[in-house]
């Protein structure tokens, strides 16, 4: 079932009438159900905001100062994550068996390489077969910050990619979808919590794991960040450190065998052509 979009309340308020008073108003009803989506609807109506004002036969229709009113800053929801959004050591094994025990197996495949990667749930989405080197164990990911990333195609990603049917070009494919990709695995995702027994957790909260987890393995910063795309934050890291494949490699594995180990899952026999690592 569908259901109207955030900004679907505002859709026949007249542009004069948009003041700070309404967005506050609005803002205040959205952010009881979907905090986080009210803020992002916010974000875009500022923008619109901005564009109407550019343009001559719109600026003026909208109250000055309207998106930026103190009733409206009261009223946004908190950027802060969401608590607990996350998977702990402890919950690795339940998410796992749940996970790998779904009946479809490019959903099962799909959110065991959102954790085990780190990328992004559309980036990885996206992912074609051109895109993934079994030869040299790497992946190319389409990404959002940087145009594009290349990251190690670890031991268990690589079997699962590769057990994996190639209906079309994507790597996760759907034939009940009109665009051939896996489209929504949310709800499957949030059967498999279900039956584990585990709180809600978005795909998102899959690639903030990666992140969390990896400190376990002591894996430095920069590399965990080079692995998920993250921008470069210090001086160093922007503008001297890009590590090579192999030595990312090193480290990914680490991760993904301490993961592994931690959700008492064995490496599987790798597939022609691909090494397995053992938990030893």
């Amino acid at each position: 079932m569908t259901e109207p979009g955030p900004l679907a309340l505002l859709f026949d308020v007249r542009l004069l009438d948009l003041s700070g008073a309404r967005i506050a108003a609005w803002l205040a009803i959205e952010a009881q159900t979907r905090p986080t989506r009210a803020a992002l609807a916010f974000r875009l109506l500022s923008v619109f905001v901005n564009w109407c004002d550019s343009q001559t036969e719109y600026a003026g229709l909208v109250p000055a100062g309207a998106c930026k009113a103190q009733q409206v800053r009261d009223e946004m929801p908190s950027k802060n994550a969401k608590e607990g959004d996350s998977l702990q050591r402890e919950q690795l094994a339940p998410w796992f068996d749940a996970v790998r025990g779904m009946s479809n197996i490019v959903q099962s495949a799909y959110l065991q390489a959102l954790l085990l990667t780190g990328a992004r749930r559309r980036e990885l989405a996206a992912l074609q077969w051109g895109d993934v080197d079994f030869k040299w164990l790497s992946m190319t990911i389409r990404d959002k910050v940087e145009g594009e990333r290349t990251i190690p195609l670890c031991p268990y990603v690589a079997a699962l990619l590769s057990g994996l049917p190639r209906r079309n070009e994507w790597v996760f494919s759907s034939p009940a979808s009109e665009s051939g990709q896996l489209s929504e695995p949310t709800p499957g995702h949030k059967r498999a919590l279900c039956a584990a027994g585990l709180p809600d957790l978005t795909l998102h909260g899959l690639r903030r794991s990666f992140g969390s987890l990896a400190e376990w393995t002591e894996t430095p910063a920069g590399v965990v960040a080079q692995i998920m795309g993250h921008k470069p934050s210090a001086i160093a890291e922007k503008h001297y450190r890009r590590r090579p494949l192999d030595l990312l490699r090193m480290w990914h594995i680490k991760i993904e065998v301490w993961i592994l180990d931690q959700a008492g899952v064995a490496i599987v026999p790798a597939a022609p052509g691909l090494r397995a690592v053992s938990t030893a």
